[in-house]
């Protein structure tokens, strides 16, 4: 039993030795000394390299110069909103963690307050003189952020007879607080957020 242990040990070490011996060995220089992870391919020893992750994005083909074009309107009208998007994304968040944090109803109503202005300030700088397309891109890409319609955060935070009278406002001009994103239906506005690298909080 010895000497078959023996033999078995001896075969073992005999073809370790000859697999180490047959690959290539690698010329070190005397700045290598990072040692990494080798994969052997058809006779090479190749080193693993950890890299950055990378977005590969089809070549868009338009039909025609029309579409072109509406594409490219898409996309300044995306690039246009997006900076209201994150806004609102990031204040509702901090609003929400700031409610969280008291029980006192007098608080809440201070911070919600609060909230509203400094989205009315906004809206009377900036958001008023977007058009119409944008407003409707910017009220679908707040429920692709928050995964909750404009109308369900009114309704949240103001009440249901105010988010009621704001959607009847909002349908004047054309647009719809419970409008909903449907990335399906959006493909063109999905390329157009992950060629710029835009990822949703809410994903």
């Amino acid at each position: 039993m010895k000497f078959i242990g023996f033999l078995c040990l001896f075969c073992l070490l005999t073809i370790t030795s000859w697999s180490q011996s047959a690959l290539p060995r690698p010329k070190l220089g005397k700045n290598d000394t990072i040692k990494t992870y080798l994969t052997e391919y058809q006779g090479e020893l190749i080193p693993w390299v950890v890299t950055k992750d990378v977005q590969i994005v089809d070549t868009r083909i338009f039909k025609s110069q029309k579409d072109r074009d509406d594409y490219m309107r898409l996309r300044y009208n995306v690039y246009k909103v997006l900076p209201y998007v994150r806004f609102a994304n990031e204040r509702y968040q901090k609003l929400q963690r700031d409610l969280a944090t008291t029980g006192d109803k007098h608080k809440q109503k201070e911070m919600i307050n609060q909230c509203e202005d400094e989205i009315k300030s906004l809206f009377n700088r900036e958001v008023k003189n977007l058009t119409i397309t944008q407003g409707e891109i910017l009220i679908k890409l707040v429920n692709r952020e928050t995964g909750a319609t404009s109308f369900e955060m009114l309704k949240e935070l103001k009440g249901g007879l105010n988010a009621f009278m704001l959607q009847s406002v909002a349908r004047l001009f054309g647009h719809n607080l419970k409008e909903t994103y449907d990335p399906e239906q959006e493909r063109d506005i999905e390329s157009i957020l992950k060629s710029a690298g835009y990822v949703s909080y809410n994903n």
